[in-house]
C-alpha cells in the first residue's frame, strides 16, 4: 500500500458524506462482524472438525483457545501499531491478512496447521475492531458520533449470536472449512472499501521503537492466563500442578509488566490510561459485565444442546431473537446517549439484564422453546443500552490521538473478561449440579419407594435393571444441570444489580446537541 499524503496524514480529517459515508460504515461494520463472529462460528463445528482431523475433542479445543490467545495479545498492541503505521493502513493490512488466514484454515489438513493459521487469524485480528470504532468516530460528525457507535454496537452485539447458529448451519449442510471460507469474499471487499474511501485520511505515523520487554512480558503473562482459563477445568484446576505453574507465570509476568509498562518511555500498552476516572471505573464495568453476558451465553446454549435436546441449529435459533431489539433500540441509544445521562441508560440496561436473568432462573427440563425466547429477546433492550452509554462513559475525555490506544486497551480487558467469564460460569455449572445430583440421589436410594416403583414399571417396559437406573441417573442429572444453570443465573443477575454502583463512579460526559462519545477536553 502506499504512502499517504503527508498533508493528509497530520490533519483532522473532516467528516464524511453521502455515498462515502454509507459504504465507509458498511465497510468497518462488515470487517468487525467478520471478525467477532470468527471468535464464535467454530464452537459448535468442533466434533466435527475434531473427526475430520483424528482428534479427541479435548485437543480440538485448542482450534478456540489458539486464536482467542493470539487475539487477546494483539488488542493492546493497537495504540503502538497504529502510531507505527497508521490507522487507515493497518485496519486494511489486518482485514487483508485475515482474509489469507481464514483461507489457510479451510485448507488445513491436520490440527497443528490448523492452530498454527488461527494462531495468525487471532494476531492480526486484534486491531480490526478498535480501529473501526476509531474510524467510525472519525467518520462522523461530532454530534453524531453516538450513531456511529450504534452502529458498531450492533455487528458486535449480533455477530456472537449469529456465529453459532451459522457455523452449525454450514457443518451439518456443506463442511465444516466453509465457516472459514465465507470470509474471503467479505473481507476482500471491506479491505477495498475501507482503502477506497479512508486512504487519503490517515492518521498521523511516528517512527517509535519498540517497547520488546513489554511485548514479551505481556505474551508470557497473556497467553498463560488464557491457557490457564481454558484447561482449568479439564485439569482439575489447582489440583493440577500445570495450572499451578500458568497462574504462577500469569501472576508474576503480569506484575513485571505492570512495573515495566508504567516506567517505560514508549510503553506497548498505555497503562496510564487507567489514570483516568472514566476511563478506569468505565473500562472495568464494561468488562465485568461483558464476562457475565458472555459467561451466560455460552452456558445457555450448551444447557439447551446437552440436557433439552435441542440440535446446534436450534440452539442458535433460540439465541437468534436477541438481535431483534438490539437492532431496533441501538440507534435511539446512540442518538440520544449525550443528551440523556449515560449512567442512567446503563444503569437501565443492567436492571434489564438481571431481569432476564431471573427470569431465566425459573427454567426447568418442561421449560416450552416460546418460554425460553421470551428473555432472549427482552435481552436485545438490554444490549442496545448496554454497549453504547459504557463505551462513551470509557472514551469520555480521551485526545483524539490516544484513542486507539484506548480503544484498544479497553476491548482487551473486555476479552480477557469474557475468556475468565465463560470458564468460571462453566466450572460453578458443574461444580453446582455435582452439588445438586448429590442432595436428588440422597432422596433416590434403593429402598426409597418412588425409586423402587419407577425401576418395577421401567423394567416392565423391556429394560434391565441397569438400564432403568441409568435412565433414573439421566433424568437426575437433567435436573441437576438445570438447577445449576438456574443458580448462575440468578448469581448472574444479583452481580448486576451491584454493578450499577461502579457506574456511578465515572463523570457524566459534557452535554452536547447529539450524541457524542468523545470529549478531548474532557476531565480526568
Amino acid at each position: 500500500m502506499s504512502q499517504p499524503p503527508q498533508g493528509a496524514a497530520h490533519a483532522t480529517p473532516v467528516p464524511l458524506h453521502g455515498p462515502a459515508l454509507v459504504l465507509g460504515t458498511l465497510a468497518l461494520s462488515l470487517a468487525t462482524f467478520m471478525n467477532v463472529l470468527d471468535s464464535s462460528i467454530a464452537n459448535v463445528s468442533l466434533p466435527a472438525i475434531s473427526g475430520d482431523l483424528g482428534v479427541s475433542p479435548v485437543q480440538g479445543t485448542w482450534v478456540i483457545t489458539s486464536f482467542g490467545v493470539a487475539n487477546a495479545i494483539s488488542v493492546p498492541l493497537t495504540g503502538w501499531l497504529t502510531q507505527r503505521f497508521g490507522a487507515v493502513r493497518l485496519f486494511s493490512l489486518s482485514v487483508v491478512l485475515f482474509v489469507i488466514a481464514s483461507w489457510l484454515c479451510g485448507f488445513a489438513h491436520s490440527l497443528e496447521m490448523l492452530v498454527a493459521c488461527r494462531v495468525l487469524q487471532g494476531l492480526v485480528a486484534g486491531p480490526m475492531i478498535p480501529l473501526s470504532q476509531t474510524l467510525l468516530l472519525a467518520s462522523y460528525p461530532r454530534e453524531k458520533a453516538g450513531t456511529a457507535l450504534a452502529l458498531w454496537g450492533m455487528t458486535t452485539l449480533v455477530a456472537p449470536v449469529v456465529g453459532p447458529l451459522l457455523g452449525g448451519w454450514i457443518t451439518d449442510n456443506i463442511t465444516w472449512p466453509w465457516i472459514f471460507y465465507i470470509n474471503v469474499p467479505v473481507g476482500l471487499g471491506a479491505a477495498f472499501l475501507t482503502w477506497s474511501i479512508y486512504r487519503k485520511r490517515e492518521t498521523e505515523i511516528k517512527k517509535l521503537p519498540i517497547d520488546g520487554i513489554g511485548l514479551a512480558l505481556l505474551v508470557v503473562w497473556v497467553g498463560a492466563l488464557q491457557i490457564m482459563l481454558d484447561k482449568g477445568k479439564e485439569l482439575d484446576w489447582f489440583a493440577s500442578g500445570q495450572i499451578q505453574l500458568l497462574a504462577v507465570v500469569a501472576a508474576v509476568g503480569f506484575a513485571f509488566f505492570v512495573a515495566w509498562e508504567l516506567t517505560d518511555a514508549h510503553p506497548v500498552v498505555d497503562l496510564r490510561l487507567f489514570a483516568r476516572r472514566n476511563f478506569a471505573f468505565g473500562a472495568i464495568t464494561l468488562s465485568i459485565a461483558y464476562g457475565l453476558f458472555f459467561g451466560n451465553v455460552v452456558l445457555l446454549p450448551l444447557w439447551l444442546q446437552q440436557w433439552m435436546g435441542y440440535t446446534a441449529t436450534d440452539a442458535g435459533m433460540a439465541m437468534a431473537p436477541v438481535g431483534l431489539l438490539a437492532i431496533l433500540l441501538s440507534p435511539v441509544a446512540g442518538r440520544n446517549v449525550a443528551r440523556w445521562d449515560p449512567r442512567w441508560m446503563a444503569s437501565g440496561a443492567f436492571v434489564l439484564f438481571a431481569v432476564v436473568l431471573t427470569m431465566r432462573s425459573h427454567f426447568t427440563p418442561q421449560t416450552d422453546f416460546a418460554t425460553i425466547m421470551i428473555p432472549t429477546i427482552l435481552q436485545g433492550g438490554a444490549l442496545a443500552f448496554f454497549f453504547i452509554p459504557l463505551t462513551t462513559l470509557t472514551l469520555s475525555g480521551i485526545q483524539p490521538q490516544r484513542l486507539p490506544a484506548a480503544a484498544g486497551l479497553s476491548n482487551f480487558v473486555r476479552i480477557t473478561a469474557g475468556a475468565m467469564g465463560t470458564s468460571i460460569s462453566t466450572t460453578l455449572w458443574e461444580s453446582r449440579a455435582t452439588l445438586h445430583h448429590q442432595h436428588l440421589v440422597e432422596q433416590l436410594g434403593m429402598g426409597n419407594a418412588i425409586a423402587g416403583e419407577t425401576v418395577s414399571k421401567l423394567t416392565a417396559g423391556g429394560l434391565s435393571t441397569e438400564q432403568a437406573w441409568a435412565q433414573i441417573n439421566r433424568l437426575i442429572d437433567q435436573q441437576a444441570f438445570t438447577r445449576a444453570a438456574d443458580d448462575i443465573f440468578l448469581a448472574s443477575a444479583f452481580m448486576f444489580l451491584l454493578l450499577i454502583l461502579s457506574i456511578w463512579l465515572t463523570r457524566r460526559p459534557p452535554r452536547l446537541a447529539g450524541a457524542a462519545p468523545v470529549d478531548p477536553g474532557g476531565a480526568h
